[in-house]
């Protein structure tokens, strides 16, 4: 927190505006579609709300498919399963480490092959970074599949001169409390559809119908945030860019002091995107480097810092192990970066010399590898 919060949580207070509607609801809103260049957005309880209301607006449901990145968090996927449709898992690329145009291209012509295109493509923008937005629209684009962009680990980052989020016809986001910016639990629907959010707005409230007493036609959600909550939201948001520079500052003191390491490489950024560097992400080549994943992080948890492994790709979770996967040419992109990479502490609230302790316990890992490998030769 950065202290204004409390000004919008005391007005909210003071207004007796604390139910799921309310004044700082619908500026959240009006501000995050301003930021991010759309004309609408819907404020949930979650960035999985999100998703699952923007799957339903695009009539997923028993039997149908829906492609998703592999390499994400399990929230990406989950609502497909809600809908009772099939998750579709396809590989990330290296330049980005998101979804592979190139393996979609591959799943789109089978599927429209055997006249079984998706419903939707879910495309996630890993940790802060925006996958290859323009190659996969276009892509979509040519088989009339909508997008939706996952970006709940990626506001406040662009590709091209766009926002994060504003690239598919839906877009999400999320404000959990890992989130660059949180409302301690809470995500964003955003469009251009403005009829669609409306719609979502009322699945969003139970579906309720229009009448005096309480009518329901058809399935709700209790999925809306309360203006407390967009309250805190709005005193994070006033700071965004600032976290995203915090980020990224934090990034360059490790980019500096462990990128000459032999078999250390860091999460790409291309060029023509700028990723809000929500986590700084590592891998360690098993060909060059002397230290494993496991000895890094168990070196690191011996130190009281907690590291982790990068997310465990989908396609390998025993909740979705009966899925297609597409793999990124000959390649699984997506496992070789499970099986070789780290995510290293990267709060916004990190002290500078908190930081250099990591640095200096990875470091030091090294510096003993390399002290066994030069006994081990001259033995």
């Amino acid at each position: 927190m950065n202290g204004s919060e409390q000004r919008y949580i005391d007005e909210a207070f003071e207004t007796n505006w604390i139910a799921p509607v309310g004044p700082h609801i619908n500026a959240f809103e009006k501000e995050i579609a301003d930021y991010i260049g759309v004309k609408g957005a819907l404020a949930v309880s979650s960035g999985t709300a999100a998703i699952h209301l923007a799957l339903i607006l695009l009539d997923v449901k028993k039997g149908d498919t829906v492609f998703c990145s592999s390499l994400t968090f399990v929230a990406s996927a989950n609502p497909i399963v809600y809908q009772g449709a099939e998750p579709v898992f396809i590989d990330s690329e290296p330049e980005t480490w998101n979804m592979s145009p190139e393996a979609l291209k591959q799943a789109l012509e089978e599927a429209y092959e055997a006249n079984e295109l998706p419903k939707a493509v879910i495309v996630v923008n890993l940790y802060g970074q925006s996958a290859k937005m323009e190659e996969i629209t276009a892509l979509c684009e040519e088989y009339e599949v909508p997008v939706i962009e996952d970006a709940a680990e990626s506001l406040g980052a662009t590709y091209g001169r766009r926002a994060s989020g504003s690239f598919g016809k839906f877009g999400i986001f999320s404000f959990n409390g890992n989130k660059i910016i949180t409302t301690s639990g809470g995500g964003m629907l955003v469009s251009d559809d403005t009829d669609a959010l409306e719609r979502a707005g009322f699945l969003a409230t139970q579906a309720r119908d229009r009448a005096a007493h309480y009518q329901h036609s058809q399935v709700g959600y209790n999925y809306r945030m309360s203006n407390i909550l967009a309250g805190v939201g709005r005193g994070q948001f006033a700071i965004l860019d600032q976290r995203v520079a915090q980020k990224r500052r934090v990034f360059e003191r490790y980019f500096v002091e462990l990128a000459h390491i032999p078999g250390v490489t860091f999460m790409p950024e291309p060029g023509g995107t700028m990723s809000n560097r929500w986590l700084t992400a590592i891998t360690l080549d098993p060909e060059v480097c002397p230290v494993t994943p496991h000895d890094m992080l168990s070196a690191l948890a011996e130190e009281n810092i907690e590291a982790r492994p990068v997310w465990k790709p989908l396609h390998l979770q025993p909740l979705f192990d009966k899925c297609r996967y597409y793999a990124h040419s000959d390649q699984s992109v997506s496992e070789r970066l499970f099986e070789t990479g780290i995510c290293l502490p990267s709060g916004t609230n990190m002290p500078a010399e908190d930081q250099q302790r990591v640095i200096s316990c990875v470091k030091s890992v090294f510096n003993m590898a390399d002290l066994q490998e030069i006994r081990y030769a001259t033995s």
